[in-house]
């Protein structure tokens, strides 16, 4: 069922268990635009059948906010305008060539192009599979674009983000959402799961400039102004105290600054920072 945030805006909630993100639904007085096109053909079917629930304006447009499989995988069940930035397009490139049966599906499996937990999903949501082929998307930008829906502004940034280097959001200035994809989190390397300091400032000065009161994120659905404000806040106290690759370090570094043990956010977020720094060392 989809969520309400507005009279124009509404989400499809994330299913971590299924490895589906948050889908988004921005209608304004002429057209629709969808955010991520879902982890396979059944999870953009899905949000398809409850989109046609609502009495809105047909679906024109299709963002990509970034070129991760789960975001991606469903985009052939629109018939919209499929719009991504310039890297995300350079990154579906390599996906456009893969074929899908299951001997070509095992290969990127063991070639580290491709999770298991992708080949799952795949296999049991993407049906016809030895005739799918990832369709081209139509649109590239390169740092912004704005889509007019008719009385409803979208304004797509690529931004700096800790999780890809082809993050877009989509900001709608009239009702101050924003969705960011999984811009906000941190990503996996080597079997380590790291937040790139380098990142961090650079990424969180890009996200508040924009004068939001909700924020749509892939794998917790919704935020508000308060909770966003807790996330920024632990992510930069966890951040100030690593200065080495050192968990013992960092402990005593926060607990010293901030006259209190790290609670349960802020020590996964040292450890994340911690494992950026023995992968930077690589």
């Amino acid at each position: 069922m989809l969520n309400k945030l507005s009279d124009t805006i509404y989400y499809l909630s994330n299913e971590d268990e299924k490895e589906r993100p948050t889908l988004g639904l921005v209608c304004g007085d002429r057209y629709s635009l969808v955010i991520d096109a879902g982890n396979s053909t059944q999870h953009a079917k899905d949000f398809l059948l409850e989109i046609e629930k609502l009495n809105v304006p047909p679906v024109k447009y299709l963002v990509i906010t970034h070129a991760h499989w789960d975001h991606f995988l469903g985009m052939n069940e629109f018939d919209a305008v499929v719009i991504v930035n310039r890297q995300t397009k350079e990154l579906l490139n390599e996906w456009q060539s893969y074929t899908f049966d299951d001997r070509s599906l095992q290969k990127y499996v063991d070639m580290n192009q491709m999770s298991a937990k992708c080949m799952e999903i795949i296999q049991a949501d993407i049906p016809n599979r030895d005739s799918f082929q990832l369709h081209p998307p139509a649109i590239i930008f390169e740092n912004t674009l704005t889509i007019d829906l008719g009385n409803k502004i979208c304004i797509l940034d690529r931004i700096y983000s800790t999780h890809t280097d082809d993050s877009t959001v989509i900001y709608i200035p009239d009702e101050k959402v924003l969705f960011l994809g999984d811009a906000a989190y941190g990503t996996t390397t080597n079997s380590l799961f790291h937040i790139k300091q380098s990142l961090l400032k650079p990424m969180m000065d890009d996200i508040q400039r924009y004068d939001a009161e909700w924020f749509l994120l892939g794998h917790e659905s919704i935020c508000d102004v308060k909770e966003m404000t807790i996330y920024w806040e632990e992510l930069t106290t966890a951040s100030l105290a690593v200065t080495s690759a050192s968990l013992n370090d960092a402990i005593e570094c926060f607990t010293a600054e901030m006259k209190r043990d790290p609670n349960e956010n802020e020590l996964f977020f040292i450890k994340a920072f911690i494992n950026d720094r023995i992968i930077q060392s690589q």
